[in-house]
């Protein structure tokens, strides 16, 4: 029986099935497992994050599923179709988008340009149409440019106005967090995965971008999972936490089981940091 098939049968008993699934899923670096036989389930609209402390396989779990590093052994399933032998592009044009711990923006475009080269993937008119500026063309990229404003303008107005043809480079570090998450948008992903989004932004934009988040899923629908070190953040935003450590997983729950676990707390803080 396929993914599918199973998929299918499983829908018709009225199972819910994962958006996004990992199974066994094993990362090789040499001799070194940054991930270990890892399972793991995303589900429609859901917020889980990531969390476990540095070196813990968290970021290698994000590049596992969007194709830049290979995987060991495993599999990795979105909606129903393994994401195996596929590269970062098509992987994105199947609905997963992400950002990255160091943000990577076209520094030089402007940030309307940042999103409207984003939706590329999505695009039916390529090089003959933009060659001969065919009225397809044209009507595609009126299209492109008015779904690239109304991303940016989920920002408020951080990121319209006169910033919208202003270079990224010229934007201030909470202000490029937040064009990329409008560039993950824009590819029209129905899951995103956000790395480390209030890394280095101070306590009110932290406090902000937490609220982004949340109106990600409300307002969007999308299917997220963080990656962060704030627990601040992590219990704000997370109907589920998953714990990872030496690429294993070592816990799964909601903010408050998980924040208590005894190998959580020693994961984070070392053997006997639990003992009174």
């Amino acid at each position: 029986m396929t993914d599918m098939q199973a998929a299918a049968g499983a829908a018709a008993a009225g199972v819910r099935q994962p958006l996004l699934e990992t199974r066994r899923l094993s990362v090789d670096f040499g001799g070194l497992k940054a991930l270990d036989d890892l399972d793991l389930e995303i589900y429609e609209g859901e917020i889980v994050s990531v969390i476990g402390p540095n070196g813990a396989g968290k970021t290698t779990l994000f590049n596992a599923i969007t194709a830049t590093v290979e995987s060991s052994d495993g599999d990795i399933v979105f909606e129903g179709q393994s994401l195996l032998g596929l590269d970062p592009n098509r992987v994105t044009s199947s609905g997963i988008a992400r950002t990255f711990q160091n943000v990577r923006l076209f520094a030089n475009m402007s940030v309307l340009e940042n999103v409207m080269v984003s939706q590329h993937c999505r695009t039916k008119q390529h090089a003959f149409g933009a060659l001969l500026y065919t009225k397809a063309f044209r009507q595609e990229e009126a299209e492109i440019r008015q779904r690239a404003e109304e991303i940016l303008g989920f920002f408020g107005t951080r990121l319209v106005g006169y910033r919208m043809d202003q270079p990224a480079f010229t934007l201030s570090y909470a202000n490029r967090r937040r064009l990329e998450i409008a560039r993950a948008m824009a590819t029209q992903p129905k899951l995103i995965l956000l790395d480390e989004p209030v890394a280095g932004m101070n306590p009110v934009e932290s406090a902000e971008l937490t609220g982004l988040i949340g109106r990600l899923r409300d307002e969007w629908g999308f299917a997220i999972v963080v990656i962060e070190h704030d627990m601040g953040v992590v219990r704000e935003v997370s109907d589920r936490v998953v714990v990872l450590d030496h690429g294993v997983k070592i816990a799964e729950g909601d903010y408050a089981d998980v924040a208590n676990d005894p190998q959580v707390i020693e994961a984070y803080l070392g053997k006997g940091a639990g003992d009174p």
